[in-house]
Parts: C-alpha cells; sequence; structure tokens
C-alpha cells in the first residue's frame, strides 16, 4: 500500500486507508503501555526510522522544547431526543464567546453513529438528564455543525456532560471506553470535545527522561471541537491561551539555538496564532481561526509530534508546511507498508526540521 501524491489537490495525499490499520482500542488493553504504541520518525528526505514512542527522547537534543497542550478532554457525547420522538446523538463541539454552542447531531446506530442529515432547525431536542438544546442554524459552510443553545438547569455545561456524558468515539472504536482513556498525562483543564491525541502515549516516566535529558517541557491550552469534518470543511475557531511563561520559554529556546517542537496539531495552531511575523511569541489568550497551508510560512514550530491523519484531513496541509510534501510522501508509504495504525489510539509521527531545508521563516 503506498501513498501518492495527488496533482490535482496541490498539498494533499491521496490513499486508501485499509481497515486493518485503524485502531480499534487503547494498547493498555493489549497489555502494552501507552508509550509502547509505534513511532515513525522523519528527517527530510532522509529514510525514516522506526521506533517505540518510549525511545522519543533519543531524537531530541538538549536545549529543545517540547510544548504540550493541556486541555483536558470532556465527555461531550449525549443522548437526545427529536420532537418528532427520534433518537439523536449529540456532540458538543466548541462554545462560542456568545454563549452559542457549536455541536454535531448525529443519528445512533450499532456499533457507533452516523451523521445526521435531517433538518433539525427550530427544534428543541430533549437530553439526558433534563436538559435541552435549541438548535438554531447549521453552521454557515459545515454540513455536520450546527449553532444552538444549550439549557442544564442548577448546573454548568460542563457538569451537566461529567454526570450524563460519554466520550465522542467513531466507528472505528466499536464500544466504549471510559473518558480516562482519552486524558493525557499533561491533562489540567477541561474543555477538548476529542482528546488532543498525539500526547495520549506520554507517561510520567516518559516526561522525567526527557526533562533529565535537558529537553524542556512547556505547556499551551487549547480546547479542541469535533474532528470529523468532511473534505470540503474548515477547521473553525478554537479558543486558546499561550500563558506569559511559556512565551517567554520558547522565545528564550530559539534564541539559544533550540528546535521548537510541537507535540500535536493544536499545539501548532496555537504557537502559530500567538507568533508575529518574526517568530516572535507574545501571551495570546482568545480564539483562533488560523488554518496552516502549505504557502503559510511557519515561523515558530520546528518539529510535530503527530499521528497518522486520513487522505482528506485538512491537518495533511499543516504537515506539509512543516516538512515539505516530497517527506511527507515518503513518511506516509513507509508507514502504510509497515502497518501502522491510525486514529488516536495508533502509532505516532515526529517529524524533525531538515538540515537543508529551515522548517519555519526565520
Amino acid at each position: 500500500m503506498t501513498a501518492v501524491v495527488d496533482r490535482a489537490a496541490p498539498g494533499r495525499l491521496e490513499f486508501v486507508l485499509p481497515p486493518e490499520l485503524e485502531a480499534h482500542e487503547p494498547p493498555e488493553v493489549r497489555g502494552a503501555g501507552r508509550d509502547d504504541v509505534r513511532l515513525l520518525v522523519s528527517v527530510g528526505e532522509a529514510p525514516p526510522v522506526h521506533a517505540r514512542f518510549g525511545e522519543l527522547a533519543a531524537f531530541l537534543d538538549p536545549g529543545d522544547l517540547l510544548v504540550v497542550n493541556t486541555s483536558g478532554t470532556v465527555p461531550a457525547s449525549i443522548d437526545g431526543t427529536a420532537p418528532t420522538g427520534e433518537p439523536v446523538e449529540v456532540h458538543l463541539s466548541t462554545e462560542l464567546p456568545t454563549g452559542i454552542w457549536l455541536v454535531e447531531l448525529r443519528t445512533p446506530d450499532s456499533p457507533a453513529s452516523r451523521p445526521g442529515r435531517g433538518d433539525h432547525t427550530g427544534t428543541t431536542l430533549t437530553l439526558a438528564g433534563g436538559a435541552t438544546l435549541d438548535v438554531l442554524a447549521r453552521l454557515r459552510g459545515s454540513h455536520r455543525l450546527w449553532l444552538g443553545v444549550m439549557h442544564t438547569p442548577g448546573a454548568t455545561v460542563l457538569e451537566h456532560l461529567e454526570r450524563f456524558g460519554r466520550p465522542i468515539r467513531y466507528r472505528h472504536v466499536p464500544r466504549d471506553w471510559p473518558i480516562s482513556a482519552y486524558q493525557t498525562v499533561f491533562a489540567a483543564e477541561p474543555g477538548s470535545a476529542e482528546m488532543p491525541s498525539a500526547a495520549r502515549p506520554f507517561t510520567p516516566e516518559l516526561v522525567t527522561r526527557l526533562v533529565a535529558r535537558g529537553i524542556g517541557v512547556a505547556p499551551i491550552v487549547l480546547h479542541t471541537g469535533v474532528s470529523s469534518l468532511e473534505g470540503d470543511e474548515m477547521p473553525y475557531p478554537e479558543r486558546y491561551r499561550v500563558d506569559p511563561a511559556t512565551a517567554g520559554r520558547v522565545n528564550d529556546a530559539r534564541r539559544r539555538g533550540g528546535r521548537i517542537i510541537a507535540a500535536g496539531t493544536t499545539v501548532v495552531r496555537a504557537l502559530e496564532s500567538a507568533a508575529a511575523t518574526d517568530g516572535t511569541v507574545e501571551p495570546s489568550d482568545g480564539w483562533t481561526d488560523l488554518v496552516i497551508r502549505p504557502e503559510r510560512a511557519i515561523r515558530v514550530v520546528d518539529g510535530l509530534l503527530t499521528g497518522w491523519h486520513e487522505p482528506e484531513a485538512t491537518h495533511l496541509w499543516m504537515l506539509e508546511a512543516i516538512a515539505g510534501l516530497p517527506a511527507l510522501d515518503l513518511a506516509y508509504r513507509a508507514a502504510l507498508e509497515a502497518g501502522y495504525e491510525w486514529h488516536e489510539f495508533g502509532d505516532t509521527h515526529l517529524i524533525l526540521p531538515d538540515p537543508v531545508r529551515p522548517a519555519r521563516a526565520d
């Protein structure tokens, strides 16, 4: 199985993801540790290196700074009923500054759910635990997302979800897992509809090894929304925060010649949203609608730790901006041929800068 560059759609890789390469359960179920998933290491157009995630420290240098997302996953899926009596599965994605929520409405199915295509405009859904959702309208430009107002008497929305919700899952995960399976070791502030999964394989022991090697670890927050967008849908705004301490550490590491390694595409989006044109990172707290495409120069990030993305994912634009299309094609060919696993419980990919091709614009 190979990845082929799709010349009709610049910046995209075209490949078929075999069902057997979809990770269906956490690796712990197989008796493995979180950090025992596979790690493919890409350095420019050199042949990729196959390793285990627990060996990550060997591929980073003293003085590098690993930036992680400390957003915690919430049980953002909740059962509901339409006025017609039909069941609806509601995925709460993102709360906008106005208090209106972006939600995804799905028709329950077995073993998972499928996107609902009906028109819910102007309806009120009854949710588990006595909450309701007033559906206002479909989000402009989206096939799946709606605008809605949540009513959770006697509790905040997050409190209500803690009692009556469950983690969002899709067809490749055939059964429910507890919310603990969707938390990273860095999770500190609940707010993500779906797990910032690039950091899932980290363990406290691995973090200790990184720090002992002289590799710094700094936090940002970006609360992720649902990831089940279709191929022609653009990412929507998400809430993020880069605090003064992290901004200072990123700038200091860059001055000293250290590399900035983002643990996940969410971290790239946050750091690049907080960056000036010269790459200096400023403290920032707000909403970002930044979509990183190959034609946009990367200003801060040198390397990226990420999962494996489906062929229509807009995340591949970001990966191309960091790695370059030839290197990305090489990595995906290697991963498919070696049987790497996709999705949130799957294997990982470390993209490091090519010494002859700067990853960022200095």
